[in-house]
């Protein structure tokens, strides 16, 4: 019996080697521990690997990017030149996020978002010292800081509420909008824009360091001592009083005013504003394009959920 059986196994052992299914038997630890463990894909332990978003190389260029922009405001109302240096690198490593995000494989919603609320936020800070500045153009400074704000707002959450699961506020299909496409694919086009947009409201900065005329309703009347004539108030005049004499608080706008008058030449300020205001001007458009687009996406939304809602009541 035993022997019929040994033969049946072998003839079974062997259609199986000659089929390749035979199994080899199962490992069984040591038990002393001394078995070793199946050796874990390294990929797998580069996935399970903690990361912390908040210390991407792009987003640490962020950090640095918001401490030069505060640096900068610190300097503003005083002196042009170190202003000036620190909030342009400020605007020039804006590109170099983008950059390190692709190079090190670090693209994330965070990244983008910080992004762009520290370009918004730059910007905005700037456009209030040009309304204290240049006065008589508060409200335009004012209209520009809305547009900037509300065109960016509804653009962003119209590609959130609209737009694919996780889809980038700069991925804009031609069919929606042709200017925001070229605009937003082209990293050229997106550079320059950005870039001498802020170069003009840097120029008109610089211009407020350089103007020899301050603004009358800035001035306190001059007080006459013993019927003396030809007093000005204005930066040049050689009977030029102190501050002290003309502002009761040194820190008002007028003596502010006052304090940066003539501190620069105008020559170069004016030849970059003229090379940079078309470019401005086409900026703004933009954002006027961005804002109506973004409005009637979300209008489309509204009617597709309003139409949805009539369905469900009929049935």
């Amino acid at each position: 019996m035993n022997g019929v059986r040994t033969r049946k196994r072998a003839k079974e052992n062997s259609m199986a080697a000659s089929t390749g299914e035979i199994q080899s038997p199962p490992q069984t630890p040591l038990q002393n521990g001394s078995a070793k463990a199946p050796a874990r894909n390294s990929q797998s332990t580069e996935v399970d690997k903690p990361e912390n978003i908040f210390l991407f190389y792009p987003n640490i260029i962020g950090y640095s990017r918001i401490f030069l922009a505060i640096a900068s405001l610190y300097y503003m109302p005083l002196h042009p030149r170190t202003c000036s240096i620190l909030y342009s690198i400020s605007c020039l490593l804006d590109a170099l996020d983008g950059i390190a995000a692709r190079y090190f494989g670090q693209s994330t919603r965070f990244g983008a978002v910080l992004d762009m609320v520290t370009d918004r936020c730059t910007t905005a800070c700037l456009l209030v010292f040009l309304s204290s500045a240049w006065p008589r153009w508060s409200l335009l400074f004012q209209g520009l800081i809305s547009l900037d704000l509300a065109s960016h707002y509804m653009h962003m959450y119209a590609t959130l509420t609209m737009g694919e699961g996780g889809q980038s506020h700069k991925k804009v299909d031609s069919s929606r909008s042709r200017i925001l496409h070229l605009y937003y694919t082209n990293k050229t086009v997106l550079f320059l824009f950005c870039a001498l947009n802020e170069v003009f409201f840097i120029a008109l900065y610089l211009l407020s360091f350089s103007s020899p005329i301050l603004s009358p309703s800035l001035l306190l009347p001059l007080p006459n001592h013993g019927g003396a004539s030809g007093s000005s108030a204005q930066p040049g005049s050689p009977a030029h009083p102190s501050i002290s004499s003309l502002f009761q608080n040194p820190y008002s706008a007028g003596a502010l005013e006052l304090a940066r008058a003539n501190k620069m030449d105008s020559f170069w300020p004016w030849v970059i504003a003229g090379i940079s205001l078309p470019v401005m001007a086409g900026k703004q458009f933009i954002n006027v394009v961005q804002l109506v687009k973004a409005s009637r996406w979300l209008a489309e939304g509204d009617l597709e959920a309003r139409r949805k809602g009539r369905a469900g009541k009929k049935l």
